[in-house]
This record gives C-alpha cells, structure tokens and sequence, in this order.
C-alpha cells in the first residue's frame, strides 16, 4: 500500500486559511437563528423582516455561486478568494451597526454575495495546491471543518447572543478577516482554471426570477395570496424564469449547462438537495425560536437544545459514507429523507398537543440521523452524476440548489405558520409551528420520492460522457 506524502508547509497553509474562511461564510447560514427572537424584540421586525434576514444571506450566496467560481477561474482564485472575504467582512460590519431590520437584511444580502465568492474557490484552492495522492485527505479535512460550522451556527449564535449581544454575532467576522486576508494573499499562491465567460445576464435573470417567486411566497400571508403585491411577483419572477431558460440554451456558455438537465441522476439528487435543505433550514428556523418562546429558553439553552438533531452528522457521516460505498447512494439518500420526513411529522403530532422537551429529543435524533445519511450520499451521488470534466459545475450547481432550498423552506414554511398562528402567545406561536413542522415534514418526503429516479448504481464515465455530448 503506497504511503500517502506528508502535506508540504505551503499546503497546510493553503488547507488552515481556505477552511477558515469557509468555515465563517458557513457558520453565518445558520449563526443567526438563536437569535431571531432578540432580533424580533429589539428592532420591532415581523416575520416576513425575520425570513429575509435568513433568505436574503441565502439567496445571493446560491445564486452567484456559480458565477463566482468561474470569475475565479479568470482572475485568479487567491485574489478573488481575497476580494469576496473582504466584502463578506465589510457587510458583517454593516450587520453588526444596523439600528433598522430594513439595513439588517440589505447587509446580509451583501454578506451572501461575499459568501459566494469565498465558498468555491476555497473549494478551488484546497483542490490545487494538493496533488492526487492526497487531495482525498485534504477535501475530508475541508469538508468535515465547514459541516462543523454549519451545524454549530445555532449553538454559536445562541452562546454569543446571550453572553454579549445579537450584534457581535456579527462583529467576530471581523477580526478574522482583519487576519485572514493578508494571510491569504502573502501564503496562497495564485492559481487559475480554465477560463470561461461568466454569464452575467443569466446570473441577472435568475436573481430576478427567485427573487420575484420569494418575494410573492413571504409577503403573501400578511398582504393576502390573492393581492395584486403577490400575483404580480409570482408572475413577474415566473416570467423572468422562463427568460433564464430561453437565454441559457442560447448563450455559449451558460451559468447552469442544459445538458446537465438531461441526466436523471444528476436532476434527481439536485432535486433531493434541494428539498433537504429546504426541510432543515426551515424547521431550523422555526425550532430554534419555539424553545425561546414557548419553553422560555434563553439563546444559549435553545441552542444546546437543538443538539440532538445536529449532532447526529458526527456519528452517522462517516457510516453513510462507507455504507454508500457498498451499496449505492440511491437507497441512503431516500431513506435518509424518509427518516427526516417522518421524524418532523412525529415533532408536529406532538406539538399540537403540547411539546415538551422530553418528547422533541427521539424523533429529532431519527431526523438528524436522516439528514445525516441523505447528504453524505446525495454528495458522493453528485460527483458520480456527471461526467469528469463537468465535476466542478455539478457541484457548483448542487451548491446552488441547496442554498435555495434553504431559501424556499423558510418561505413555505413560514407561509404555514402565519396561516395557523403569530407572535402573540406562546400558545399562538406553538399552533404555527405545528403546520410548519409538518410542512417540513412533507418537503422531506417530496425529497425521498424525487431520490427513487438515481441510478441504482454510479453512471460510468462513458455513458455519462455520451449524454453530455448529446448536446
């Protein structure tokens, strides 16, 4: 067995400061939670204002993603790795000195296109500066690190809330960009790939069109889903939708490939991301605030209360990962959503008869375990999904798919909890999130039942290569 080479000090370097700065862009997804209910108290904001301090991070990171991994590939990753940290730690200043939730979400937006210029090419500078021989160890340690992050957000946000205040949920970013940046620039060398066109009318046209549907989805249970606000958003953002498409089978070099479109394993596991993350971040959002309001928790105790469920990727990934080896991600990825969905529909049984502590922890542990085994597989499905010359805007795609998801789960479910509940009681807020965690529940299942079309097995190289080129 071939011994794999020690990483250089030059590649350790590169590894510390690209996990770094994903790790801080991911922990930001999630950091916000715990502290929703301050941020509600303190600056008066409604639950359309607290849904866009979450999806307005979101849904700019997911759709500029694409576009920034291939401006990367033109100018150069460090610089550009660089420049989106410094965005990120100049609109986390921004976050941290709003006195308006109007100036919160404008900032977090600007913190979500940071974020999509960090996340691909930190993935782009672990990729380059490690040969094969080792690349697998490096991207482990990369991904293990920034899921780390992901799920620490609420605990984190919960610690520093309560310990300091919701501000400085935001004002740590700022240090570590004051460090990581010329730390970057002086201990990661330049490095390009291979250079294409970035598609800014199609980045234009899909920030538009989600932009358009999100709008409709959160302002529709306080304007009415039958007002003109509403309609016309919808309309106007599934109009501008079909614009993308029309425009992406006519440039040359399209944001999102359309022959990508035409593989099912590929659309199948984007589909099961997609409703994944949707289930998660949305009752992330809802669970976190329920411990404060209806069990009285303070930030820090509704952080550690949610462990069960996040804690579950430590012990179940590394399961999955070679249980997917074995047997295929297909069967994984449907019954992990299987799990999550069923573990969500038990939280809301129990909750429209009053949740208590006790009764959250097992089907929230058969949900973490679900979430667990689903992504590891969904992301081991995805590189299998495509050819190998079409990894990185697979992945990227995927990327931007989850990121959406977690957009349109915290829209259609907070649709369910304005619906059936509001703010006004402990009482009133519990019956909203009983039809929002059974929302949830049911996104999970619409993810299982979208996994039955992967293979059964990875596409090989070359039947994946002749459906490309199909094109």
């Amino acid at each position: 067995m071939t011994k794999q080479p020690r990483a250089t000090t030059q590649q350790r370097w590169v590894l510390a400061l690209a996990s770094v700065g994903s790790m801080v862009v991911a922990l930001d997804t999630l950091v916000v939670a715990s502290a929703l209910t301050t941020i509600q108290a303190e600056l008066g904001a409604s639950l359309s204002e607290l849904e866009w301090t979450v999806n307005a991070y979101n849904l700019t990171f997911a759709v500029l993603m694409v576009s920034a991994a291939a401006a990367g590939d033109r100018w150069g990753r460090t610089r550009t790795f660089a420049a989106g940290f410094a965005l990120f730690t100049v609109a986390s200043a921004i976050c941290a000195l709003a006195s308006s939730v109007g100036l919160l979400i404008a900032a977090r937006a600007l913190q979500g296109v940071g974020a999509a210029v960090v996340t691909p090419l930190a993935i782009g500078l672990v990729g380059a500066a490690f040969p094969t021989a080792n690349r697998g160890w490096a991207t482990g340690v990369f991904g293990a690190l920034t899921g780390v992050a992901v799920l620490s957000g609420p605990l984190v946000g919960g610690a520093i809330t309560q310990g300091l205040d919701w501000h400085w949920v935001f004002w740590v970013n700022v240090p570590v960009g004051l460090v990581l940046i010329p730390l970057v620039l002086r201990k990661i060398p330049e490095s390009r790939g291979a250079t294409r066109r970035l598609d800014v009318v199609g980045a234009v046209l899909a920030a538009a069109a989600l932009l358009g549907v999100v709008w409709g989805l959160v302002r529709g249970p306080e304007h009415g889903w039958t007002s003109f606000e509403v309609l016309g958003s919808v309309a106007a953002g599934l109009l501008i939708g079909v614009a993308f498409v029309v425009w992406e089978h006519r440039t040359p070099e399209p944001m999102l490939p359309p022959a990508l479109f035409r593989l099912r394993s590929f659309v199948a596991t984007n589909l099961a991301g997609f409703f994944l993350t949707a289930a998660l971040l949305g009752n992330l959002f809802f669970l976190t605030q329920f411990a404060q309001i209806v069990w009285q928790a303070g930030p820090l105790r509704a952080g550690l209360q949610i462990l069960p469920w996040t804690a579950t990727l430590f012990i179940v990934a590394p399961f999955a990962g070679r249980l997917a080896d074995k047997i295929g991600e297909r069967p994984l990825v449907i019954t992990g959503l299987a799990l999550q969905g069923f573990g969500l529909l038990i939280v809301a049984a129990l909750a429209a008869n009053g949740l208590t502590y006790g009764e959250l922890v097992a089907p929230v542990i058969v949900a973490g375990a679900g979430v667990s085994l689903a992504m590891t597989a969904a992301q081991s499905a995805i590189v299998g999904s495509v050819p190998p010359e079409a990894v990185g805007i697979g992945s990227g795609v995927y990327g931007m798919m989850r990121q959406l998801g977690g957009v349109a789960g915290v829209a259609v479910m907070a649709a369910a909890f304005a619906g059936n509940g509001g703010y006004t009681s402990p009482q009133e807020f519990s019956d909203g999130f009983t039809w929002a965690t059974a929302t949830g529940g049911v996104l999970s299942l619409l993810g299982a039942l979208a996994a039955v079309g992967l293979a059964r097995r990875r596409l090989g190289r070359r039947a994946t290569v002749v459906a490309i080129g199909a094109e």
